[in-house]
């Protein structure tokens, strides 16, 4: 059915789909369409993959890996194992090693659209019109820019999320994650600060505190980090974190990021319930400055990330959105103001996660809300989320606050788990659980879990969740082989 593509002249192109981004969203989307033969062209201005593969989860997982033998070891010692102070992190070969991921992957991805005869572009992408692309593409010869005119019946969007801006004097003293993954230095420096207390801090630190670093700070604004995850859990990951030489300070909120002459950084900080005065008043009516200043070599980005939308001109489009959450979309991903767009993953404001399997997700329902008609609404039930510190952090359904706000009546059962013997044989002091479960139906309505393996272990209850299976149905200890992190799950219920 090659009935859109057509050359208007030679700057200018006529699809039936026209995808900006290339990561989960994008190609799961882009693939599908054209293998019902429609002519689809894809564009990005990076290089191709997306954020998770090559600037993400992929990448950050070989570095857990790493961190996760040090841990070990060191949990072992004087349980059979000796030795394990000798074991290290060499930080720029395991950043080498985590580039044989990475660094194939854009031509991988790009000869996979080839071979699928899907038309590539690399440059930036704006709109000129509801229906109209212009790209400025990068000439790889000569370093010109070639502007290139591309109209379609559709366009996807699906250009992922970058670290929001944070609005405080010095951020050009700051990194963003992308450049953590790339610190290709012997070693990583003694003093590390990360700005926010959310996934990427966390996981971040935890990597960071076993490769070595002697002095690692989380500077979180709020009272709670974390806020997806079950506070019971979290409050034992801040203490583990803490245990480790992880300083997590909450309700503080950075003022400013000073550099001084021999490269080192000030991070000045002050509590979060404070006036821009930075000032507080004592019991005898002293102003006293509430302002603290934390000694880095490395301030990290870890305070969230925004759909990354800006420099698409989407006012062009008629695409309705906002700057903190995206494109807006209806129940079928697609947009509310110009029906011929559709958005997909972190870009989108459709109530799913910024997460892998929500932007592959997504990007099946738009291919097949395209191709079918509007016939898909997307369902986020069952979807699991994970902090890979060490241990892991889990989730899936409700929290408590949640269940209570729904009216729901329901069962909590929450344990610590350090005694369990799926703890104790791996020397895991960090670990606990707490299952939902409603009262009059026996529905798994949430699972918490913290603890070794925990990532694995929640994905039986997202199945449950997402296939409307009871607390019954996973108490059969035939299901589990044994002894297995998955056979607590008997247990939990």
């Amino acid at each position: 059915m090659n009935l859109y593509y057509r050359m208007n002249s030679e700057s200018e192109s006529v699809f039936d789909l026209i995808v900006i981004g290339t990561g989960s969203a994008a190609s799961a989307a882009a693939h599908e369409c054209r293998s019902k033969g429609w002519n689809v062209a894809i564009i990005d201005s990076l290089p191709f993959g997306g954020t998770c593969a090559l600037r993400g989860c992929d990448p950050k997982k070989v570095l857990v890996e790493a961190a996760k033998i040090v841990d070990s070891t060191q949990r072992h010692e004087n349980k059979g194992i000796v030795g394990s102070q000798e074991i290290h992190i060499k930080w720029s070969d395991l950043i080498r090693f985590k580039h044989t991921f990475t660094k194939p992957f854009p031509e991988h991805r790009e000869n996979g659209y080839i071979q699928a005869g899907i038309n590539v572009f690399h440059g930036h992408a704006k709109f000129i019109g509801r229906n109209n692309i212009q790209v400025d593409e990068n000439n790889n010869n000569d370093n010109k820019k070639k502007t290139t005119i591309l109209n379609s019946r559709y366009i996807l969007i699906a250009t992922g999320a970058k670290p929001m801006n944070l609005n405080i004097p010095g951020t050009k003293n700051i990194i963003t994650s992308d450049d953590f993954l790339e610190f290709g230095e012997e070693r990583l420096p003694d003093r590390i600060v990360f700005v926010g207390g959310g996934y990427i801090s966390f996981e971040f630190a935890h990597i960071a505190a076993r490769a070595g670093v002697k002095k690692i700070t989380i500077l979180h604004r709020g009272k709670q980090p974390l806020g997806h995850f079950d506070p019971d859990l979290v409050n034992q990951l801040i203490q583990r974190s803490r245990d480790i030489g992880i300083n997590v300070q909450l309700g503080r909120t950075v003022k400013k990021i000073e550099k001084l002459s021999d490269c080192k950084l000030l991070v000045v900080h002050s509590s979060s319930n404070v006036s821009d005065t930075s000032t507080i008043t004592t019991m005898e009516g002293r102003m006293i400055s509430d302002e603290q200043i934390e000694e880095a070599d490395l301030v990290v980005h870890g305070a969230g990330r925004i759909p990354n939308i800006e420099g698409l001109n989407l006012i062009a489009g008629n695409i309705e959105h906002t700057d903190g959450r995206g494109i807006k979309v209806n129940e079928y991903l697609q947009s509310v103001s110009n029906p011929s767009v559709y958005a997909a993953g972190d870009v989108a404001d459709s109530g799913g996660l910024q997460l892998t399997p929500v932007a592959s997700y997504e990007g099946v329902i738009v291919a097949n809300n395209l191709i079918n008609g509007n016939n898909l609404k997307s369902n986020y039930a069952g979807l699991p989320s994970v902090v890979f510190t060490i241990p892991p952090l889990t989730s899936v359904g409700m929290q408590e606050k949640e269940a209570k706000h729904r009216g729901l009546q329901f069962r909590t059962k929450y344990e610590k788990t350090d005694s369990w013997a799926s703890s104790k044989r791996v020397g895991e002091t960090c670990s606990g659980f707490k299952i939902l479960i409603e009262k009059d139906t026996d529905r798994i309505l949430g699972a918490h879990i913290l603890g070794p393996h925990a990532e694995e272990v929640i994905n039986i209850f997202s199945l449950a969740i997402r296939l409307g299976l009871y607390a019954k149905d996973l108490k059969d200890p035939i299901l589990y082989s044994y002894p297995t992190n998955s056979s607590d799950v008997v247990y939990m219920l």
